[in-house]
């Protein structure tokens, strides 16, 4: 009672002139029809804006078009139906949990258990209570909770899909939630300007560090980055991206528009400015950001391959190769590490290092060590190692 009068109030609300303040009482009680449906696929529906771990964001222009294509395709290629039960970890601000979470989720009917922001061991305790089946997600989030002292006590056993993207999966955590529950982590790939997914793991033939194959209605290619020729099986080149999902150019800014797209064969591709090639079976694989590339002496260093083996060093948790300046190579390789809990003050910088040298190419090896207690991260759960490299 104490909420009625609250709710039935008529407030004083001024409008501007031609528009008009309909109740919401006379709508869901049918006094007013709706007017026509004036919308149509070709308009401006929102402008997510970049993350910013490669330079200043960006306003991305996207249709309804693009929204409506992902949001129906990731229904279908992950076999979402209305008894799907969905966990909402990734801030819907944020394209993938905007597109392939909440819009998916809403579209197949299924349900939606949303977390206010992110906490491993609610997160654990509500996939427990709630039985979830399908969880998207940034690989963080998954090394943060595997991380956790209570993880063994949870029982995760109601999910049948974890999957997502943003950064690449360590193929050692990938391993563990294989061995621990049978789970197949379904990598995809895909940026703000292409409305989450371009490419994604078939849900029942999922390869570890993979991006998977080009998604529904989605053409790529992989390409020589300064002559645009298409490049061949286990090339490393730049991947172009052309589809129903891919955005229409940035908010008011024509310049940065004109240098994203390029045609190929009569088609608009977009450059992702990642790095990355294709290996026998169609699928593919980032190498990294093209302007992140390391150059130790001139050999070509990819922090994220880096990073990806460093993780399967037992004591680190987390890590995020930079470039440091160096008087004799030019630039080397710095790590800044994340330790586990139960290993601080076990483990020194040059047993990483050590440790580094013989389980990897010497070229690619830290040279440098630092630990810190937390790695800067966007508030979709991206490292933002652009913040760690300007530092340095």
């Amino acid at each position: 009672e104490a909420w009625q009068s609250w709710i039935t109030a008529r407030p004083d609300v001024r409008v501007s002139p031609g528009l008009a303040l309909h109740q919401w009482t006379a709508v869901w009680t049918h006094e007013r029809a709706p007017g026509p449906l004036l919308v149509r696929s070709t308009d401006l529906a929102v402008l997510p804006y970049t993350s910013g771990t490669t330079g200043f964001p960006k306003g991305c222009m996207h249709l309804h078009r693009s929204l409506m294509h992902n949001s129906q395709a990731t229904t279908y290629w992950g076999n979402g139906t209305h008894q799907s039960v969905a966990l909402s970890a990734v801030p819907m601000f944020h394209i993938t949990g905007m597109v392939s979470v909440m819009h998916s989720t809403i579209y197949m009917g299924g349900t939606l258990v949303i977390m206010p922001r992110w906490d491993r061991d609610l997160a654990a305790r509500l996939i427990e209570h709630h039985r979830i089946t399908h969880w998207t997600n940034i690989p963080t989030m998954v090394i943060d909770l595997l991380a956790s002292p209570r993880f063994a006590q949870y029982k995760l056993d109601s999910l049948v899909y974890i999957g997502g993207g943003g950064a690449a999966m360590p193929q050692a955590i990938a391993q563990r939630l294989l061995d621990m529950y049978g789970l197949v982590y379904a990598e995809g790939y895909g940026l703000t300007e292409t409305a989450a997914p371009s490419h994604s793991n078939p849900t029942d033939a999922a390869k570890q560090q993979c991006l998977g194959m080009p998604f529904l209605s989605a053409q790529c290619r992989v390409v020589n980055p300064q002559t645009l020729e298409p490049l061949g099986v286990g090339e490393v080149g730049e991947i172009l991206i052309h589809g129903p999902m891919v955005f229409e150019g940035y908010w008011r800014n024509p310049e940065a528009t004109a240098a994203a797209f390029v045609e190929v064969d009569g088609l608009r591709f977009f450059r992702s400015g990642d790095m990355g090639r294709i290996d026998e079976d169609g699928y593919y694989f980032i190498t990294d950001r093209l302007k992140r590339m390391i150059n130790a002496s001139g050999f070509k260093v990819w922090p994220a391959e880096v990073e990806a083996l460093l993780f399967r060093h037992p004591a680190i948790q987390e890590a995020c190769i930079i470039a440091a300046r160096d008087a004799y190579r030019g630039e080397t390789v710095k790590a800044v590490v994340v330790l586990r809990s139960d290993h601080e003050g076990k483990v020194s910088e040059q047993d990483i290092i050590d440790w580094s040298r013989a389980n990897m190419a010497v070229y690619k090896a830290p040279t440098q060590v630092a630990f810190v207690q937390s790695l800067p991260k966007s508030g979709s759960g991206k490292v933002m190692w652009r913040h760690l490299q300007e530092a340095e």
